[in-house]
């Protein structure tokens, strides 16, 4: 059985309990909880609980991010993904998008005009690389230059600035921040300006980089924090999943996918 569809067992065996379920229903509407926020919400036991998310994390539709003391749970949506390409978008996706617009339009209707939080984002994959390459991939301008596109560039020391600098030879620098946190191989936080823009200053976001090795292989998982806006979040939810493909595959085979994989037009994404 190939790896694809042994994951994707998993997330069928995962999914068939209402309980975790109604897990992944929390995190969906609240990403990032203990194991005490999420207890809060169900008659169950903390322990009962665990085994649950062990599950979920298991079959990758949970992944878990250490802050501190804690343990935050946050909902991965790929294997979900995964599912509805192979078993929704080649049958009938335009009919199931429009009646999808539809129950979304009534639901807008029904909600009432406070604002909506934007939930962190966050995307786990698996790489057969060592700690130490996925760190180079990612604070090396060459090899960011090669799966992203544009060269990440900074001495990537604490408090020191860092630009996504397109590499066509124009020297645009789509994306400014602040490196804010270093720890080789396994951690990196830096802000997130994607519009900078002095007269209409914003908070930027926040992205961390978590590696984690395990023998052969390596866990990345990606947290963008305090996202401006939904449309942010749909960008984001697009972006990182294409540029983590071109990643993996440039470790894993040591050249990155024929096609840019932002390429795709909607319809193939």
């Amino acid at each position: 059985m190939s790896s694809d569809a042994s994951g994707m067992d998993s997330a069928f065996k995962a999914l068939a309990d209402p309980t975790r379920r109604l897990l992944l229903d929390r995190l969906r509407e609240q990403n990032g909880q203990t194991l005490r926020e999420l207890c809060e919400h169900l008659d169950m036991a903390r322990q009962s609980a665990t085994q649950h998310l062990d599950i979920l994390q298991r079959a990758n539709l949970v992944a878990v991010v250490r802050r501190g003391r804690e343990r935050l749970h946050y909902l991965n949506p790929t294997p979900i993904h995964e599912i509805e390409q192979r078993w929704i978008s080649s049958f009938d996706k335009p009919r199931l998008q429009a009646i999808s617009a539809i129950k979304n339009q009534a639901e807008e209707y029904a909600m009432t005009t406070e604002p909506t939080p934007v939930p962190t984002y966050v995307y786990t994959t698996y790489i057969r690389a060592s700690a130490e390459q996925v760190w180079q991939a990612l604070t090396d301008a060459d090899l960011t230059a090669r799966y992203w596109g544009h060269a990440n560039v900074s001495d990537w020391q604490p408090g020191s600035s860092w630009e996504h600098r397109r590499v066509d030879g124009s020297g645009v620098v789509d994306v400014v921040g602040q490196v804010i946190k270093v720890e080789p191989p396994t951690r990196l936080v830096i802000t997130f300006d994607d519009v900078p823009d002095p007269e209409a200053p914003r908070e930027p976001s926040v992205v961390t980089f978590l590696v984690e090795p395990h023998h052969d292989i390596v866990r990345l998982t990606v947290t963008h924090e305090n996202l401006a806006n939904l449309e942010m979040l749909g960008g984001i939810s697009r972006g990182w999943p294409a540029v983590l493909a071109n990643l993996k595959s440039l470790l894993e085979t040591g050249d990155v996918l024929p096609q840019a994989p932002w390429e795709m037009s909607p319809a193939h994404t």
